[in-house]
């Protein structure tokens, strides 16, 4: 399932964060240092030293973010999340077509991470730069994704995906994995069709005993399929 969030980051959030990106001491180093042996063949970016002061301020603003995000919290039931980093495209650069590892080490701890889900929010004003725009090529069909900035995109960590070349402006991003307390993408996905669901019903205040039921099931399902 390919899901855009929108609004992710509010204005306040976004104007810190590109700040912070933006400043002269920001540590941006060729992006291949986190890239494995087939990414980074064809992988030409810049992004920010993840061991860097910017990096954790900026992981954490989007961090605390995605915390208070409904729908984020609903679609990936996120158990470890990766520390978001942040890439830079411009001049031609571009990320050709790669699968995502399946497992990453936890950069703060050192423990394995499943990486089920990639996650890229954008940062850059979409009219400010050309190309760059993200393609999944997923079960359906080929996706194009470019969006507003503070609005994400979140999609299986299976797929094969690539950035398109920038050929004008700058295209900045965060990027970063999330491993779900869910595994199965068809389990992950049937929950959050049923929590649309309960929402909808307690948005209508339309046949509560119904929609008590179906919390009984979704947190059944959840304690059945999660795996914390």
């Amino acid at each position: 399932m390919l899901l855009v969030i929108p609004g992710v980051l509010d204005a306040a959030a976004l104007a810190e964060l590109r700040a912070l990106l933006d400043a002269p001491q920001a540590e941006w180093v060729d992006g291949r240092v986190t890239a494995g042996h087939q990414g980074a063949q064809v992988k030409a970016n810049q992004q920010v030293d993840e061991r860097s002061a910017t990096a954790q301020r900026g992981a954490a603003i989007v961090a605390v973010a995605l915390e208070r995000h409904p729908t984020f919290i609903s679609a990936a039931l996120p158990n470890v999340l990766y520390p978001p980093m942040f890439n830079r495209y411009a001049g031609g650069m571009e990320f050709g077509a790669h699968v995502d590892g399946g497992v990453r080490l936890h950069p703060h701890d050192g423990r394995k991470l499943r990486t089920d889900l990639s996650a890229t929010l954008f940062l850059s004003d979409p009219d400010s730069y050309d190309g760059g725009e993200l393609v999944v090529e997923g079960a359906s069909g080929t996706s194009s994704v470019k969006l507003p900035a503070g609005d994400m995109v979140l999609y299986p960590a299976t797929t094969v995906h690539r950035v398109t070349p920038v050929t004008r402006g700058v295209r900045v991003a965060s990027f970063f994995w999330v491993q779900s307390l869910v595994a199965d993408a068809g389990e992950r996905q049937l929950l959050f069709q049923l929590d649309a669901s309960i929402q909808r019903l307690a948005f209508t205040n339309a046949d509560e005993p119904a929609r008590i039921a179906l919390v009984g099931i979704y947190h059944n399902l959840l304690r059945k399929w999660s795996h914390p």
